[in-house]
């Protein structure tokens, strides 16, 4: 597992009404979350395809609500003792998991079920005017294949 990273499983509780879900607990995390908001990806889309992206100040707290998805992590921290291992989760619908990205991991995911409906909390609001937000060209992973390059 790449340094810093984290998943964690989630409970479904369910009764006749539905069911409930309790996703992130900042009791539980190092950081607590600034900002939230949710994004979708249509079934068989990759979002950051050719280009991975990462944050230098921003940890990100990842959860497929409905769906899957798999989500590529690979560590691009020069300083970290898993630098350039790649990390790949299946989350959504059948594996509710909460992953914790930390700064300095570049990531991308493909929706593999439905649209998938992901909230992302983030330890610092989003700054229009000088975003924090750096995108790498992908030389990582296959898509079509969803496996990583070069293994």
């Amino acid at each position: 597992m790449i340094e810093g990273v984290e998943l964690k499983k989630l409970k479904v509780i369910p009764d006749e009404r539905g069911r409930l879900m309790e996703i992130l607990r900042v009791s539980q995390t190092k950081i607590a979350p600034q900002q939230v908001y949710l994004t979708t990806a249509y079934e068989g889309v990759v979002k950051d395809k050719d280009n991975f992206h990462m944050h230098k100040s921003q940890t990100d707290f990842f959860c497929c609500v409905k769906g899957k998805i798999k989500l590529v992590l690979v560590d691009a921290r020069d300083s970290s003792k898993t630098k350039n291992e790649v990390n790949e989760f299946e989350i959504g619908e059948e594996n509710f998991s909460l992953v914790t990205i930390p700064k300095g991991v570049l990531h991308a995911f493909k929706s593999l079920k439905g649209e998938a409906f992901i909230i992302n909390s983030i330890d610092h609001e989003y700054n229009h005017k000088e975003p924090d937000e750096f995108r790498i060209e992908n030389r990582y992973y296959d898509w079509d294949t969803l496996r990583p390059l070069n293994k």
